[in-house]
């Protein structure tokens, strides 16, 4: 279950950060690495890395306080 949400939780947070860096402008599959195209790649980094560290909150949340 662990790697499970980890998984969805960085997918999730990458394809946000994909999305908003659409959204300024920054495509990250345009030619060539242009300083547009490094921010783009910068912010699907930023984004799996926040989503990763949101599931393990989220999990850890959930955990039973006594289960350690």
């Amino acid at each position: 279950m662990e790697g499970l949400t980890d998984a969805a939780g960085f997918l999730g947070g990458a394809l946000a950060g994909y999305w908003l860096g659409l959204l300024l402008g920054l495509d990250i599959f345009h030619e060539g690495y242009g300083t547009a195209s490094l921010l783009g790649i910068v912010l699907v980094g930023l984004g799996g890395g926040g989503g990763l560290q949101a599931a393990r909150r989220w999990r850890a949340a959930r955990k039973p306080q006594d289960a350690e």
